[in-house]
């Protein structure tokens, strides 16, 4: 049983410098992929981490076709895509693997993410694993859209989940190469909630591991108010209900979703965010354009109904009704 870490690197030198003193004191076959960086990653790497094997990518790929072309490289059992803001924990590898060791239809499994600077706060990338709602919207639990709720051991339960985090996600090698990895389309922004769908549709499933917890700083690539994250988030989003949502339900969703994306881009426009707004935009004609290619990805997959989605809408829930944690949403999740 080969077990590969697999950090994507690109420009991330002050992160490596930061938090790989973690990740080779606490996990073995350490890999970084670089994704055609252009600081001094690769020298800081081979000064002071000789042992660590680097896979040289000619260009920015991003996240999705990165590691796609990282992995195609790697013969193990297991993946673990680790973000390179990131600090491990002694025997964080352990339960994940020993969990799907003894559960073959678990394909993808998440640690505790916890937020680096705040240690008893779950992060917004994973928190204890992914859900999304009938419309697509996804969330955490431990995280509602911006509100991160303490760690109190309330979600230290081992549980099947919807996605998990690409800022540390475990993947069974097989199940990867058996669906093709991450869609390279999306570049970056909703390819691992994406994958877990598939994942899902294929029949596998997908798991949290409590006994396991990382300490993630997040938002290392992109800040969180950018025009480009604004688009390949709106974009990637309903690429991913078109290709995934069973026959019954994908129009209807995808007519809201569009309608409310209309919504949010006149709240950009109000409160002067011309950037985010024209990023909506390009989002939805973009969409539009990749409809062709969407529908053939979508006949690949065969998509059906599948469990883990929280049956309700999260806006109403957390906006109108003032739920603000996932322990008091109301609604229901399919199984």
């Amino acid at each position: 049983m080969n077990v590969a870490v697999v950090i994507l690197n690109w420009n991330g030198r002050s992160m490596l410098e930061r938090f790989m003193p973690s990740v080779v004191k606490y996990s073995e076959n350490v890999i970084v992929a670089d994704n055609g960086s252009t600081d001094d990653s690769l020298v800081f790497l081979e000064a002071e981490y000789p042992e660590v094997r680097v896979i040289r990518l000619d260009r920015n790929y991003g996240f999705a076709e990165g590691y796609n072309k990282a992995l195609a490289q790697v013969d193990a059992d297991y993946y673990v895509l680790l973000n390179s803001d990131v600090e491990c924990t002694p025997r964080w590898l352990e339960a994940p693997i020993r969990i799907m060791e003894a559960n073959p239809r678990i394909a993808v499994m998440q640690p505790k993410l916890l937020m680096y600077d705040s240690k008893n706060t779950f992060e917004y990338a994973g928190g204890a694993g992914g859900f999304i709602d009938s419309y697509g919207y996804p969330f955490c639990r431990g995280r509602l859209f911006s509100t991160m709720e303490k760690d109190h051991g309330q979600y230290d339960d081992e549980c099947d989940i919807f996605w998990a985090t690409g800022a540390a996600m475990f993947v069974r090698a097989s199940v990867w190469h058996e669906l093709g990895g991450l869609d390279g389309d999306f570049f970056a922004h909703m390819e691992e909630i994406d994958f877990c769908w598939r994942v899902h549709n294929a029949g596998y499933r997908v798991a949290y591991c409590p006994q396991s917890t990382l300490y993630h700083v997040g938002g290392g690539t992109l800040p969180k108010s950018n025009p480009f994250k604004t688009q390949l988030n709106f974009r990637n989003n309903l690429s991913m209900l078109y290709k995934n949502l069973p026959d019954d339900s994908r129009d209807k969703v995808l007519r809201l979703r569009m309608f409310l994306d209309g919504v949010a881009a006149v709240k950009f426009l109000l409160e002067g965010h011309f950037g985010e707004y024209r990023a909506v935009r390009k989002a939805h004609k973009e969409f539009k354009e990749w409809r062709e290619v969407l529908e053939k990805k979508r006949a690949a997959i065969k998509p059906h109904a599948v469990s883990q989605v929280y049956q309700g809408m999260l806006l109403i829930e957390y906006y109108l009704l003032r739920r603000k944690t996932f322990t008091e949403l109301r609604g229901r999740f399919s199984r």
